[in-house]
């Protein structure tokens, strides 16, 4: 606990500074299946009424039906509502077990996938728009909106196609996916898309970190919300995903249950970077992806990849991102 304090202090401090320069950051999401999302969303609310962040944007992967909904009630919730959200255009599905729905049952929305961007065009207008090296991308689930955004070409909003606005636009990528040093299949890297992250990785030209599997299965969030009031996003989201999702279903007993905390990490180090304190950043090498979802780590002296070491214990952290997505600390 003493620990936990010293580190409060330290972001207090952080905090006066912040505002001098705050990251702007697009977030890029599989909002509804895994409650982490919900969890990152909260904090990057969080981060923008601290003026740490400029949440530019949300690019939402997932095609379920409502998930753009979700995402829309969860930004007016946190009085954001001009928030722009895009979104991948293809066949609308219906995952019984996402939590989209009960919180767009439960708040006010005015937003689903017919009534936002398409995700590329939305990325190209936002990134032709801003300063050079002036962008952070968080990405928290799968990559076709990155590998879509990769092989755009030219249009009226920019000449540059999209390899070369990512490299003149965007300073760092920051990635929840993978396992290190080396993993079978990570969800994020598979997606369900083979050869996808090996296109994406292929082909960005700015530094890339990545926050792997390993990290955030270590910390375990989502209890404490239990004792928070219910009429609230992350209460409906967190309790629905604890009674429905296949990986957490059988241990419901009518409470918030505790979950990994993995894009939650990526978000953290987006806008704090804790390179030091947190964790520590691995680098001189380059993260290998195959088309299944797996990846390998290999040394390189010329690689822009690094990858998040926890250095906190797992407790400490876990302490960390609840107070962060409550809002409090």
């Amino acid at each position: 606990m003493r620990q936990l304090r010293c580190i409060s202090l330290v972001l207090t401090c952080f905090l006066s500074l912040s505002t001098i320069s705050q990251t702007r950051i697009i977030f890029d999401t599989d909002f509804g299946g895994d409650a982490d999302d919900l969890g990152a969303l909260a904090m990057l609310h969080h981060f923008v009424d601290s003026r740490e962040c400029e949440l530019m944007a949300i690019m939402c992967w997932s095609t379920e039906k409502y998930a753009v909904a979700g995402i829309d009630a969860v930004n007016r919730y946190y009085n954001h509502p001009d928030i722009p959200i895009g979104a991948r255009k293809d066949s609308i599905q219906v995952f019984e077990s996402n939590y989209s729905k009960a919180i767009a049952d439960r708040f006010p929305h005015a937003l689903d996938h017919t009534k936002v961007s398409d995700a590329v065009k939305l990325y190209r207008k936002l990134l032709a728009e801003s300063a050079d090296q002036s962008v952070v991308v968080v990405t928290v689930g799968p990559l076709k909106n990155i590998e879509n955004l990769l092989r755009s070409e030219g249009d009226e909003l920019s000449p540059l196609n999209g390899e070369e606005l990512i490299r003149q636009k965007v300073s760092e990528f920051v990635m929840m996916g993978g396992q290190f040093p080396e993993g079978k299949w990570e969800w994020n890297f598979a997606g369900g898309m083979p050869g996808v992250t090996q296109y994406v990785l292929s082909h960005l030209e700015v530094p890339v970190t990545f926050s792997g599997f390993e990290l955030g299965v270590q910390i375990k969030t989502g209890e404490v919300f239990n004792r928070m009031d219910r009429n609230t996003p992350l209460y409906v989201g967190f309790l629905y995903f604890s009674e429905h999702a296949p990986w957490m279903k059988m241990n419901f007993k009518g409470e918030i249950l505790d979950n990994s905390t993995f894009d939650q990490t990526a978000v953290l180090y987006a806008v704090r970077n804790g390179d030091g304190t947190f964790w520590e950043k691995v680098s001189n090498g380059v993260c290998v992806p195959d088309e299944n979802g797996g990846n390998t780590w290999k040394e390189s002296q010329m690689s822009t990849h690094s990858y998040l070491r926890l250095t906190m214990k797992p407790e400490q952290m876990a302490e960390l991102i609840e107070q962060i997505m409550l809002g409090e600390l």
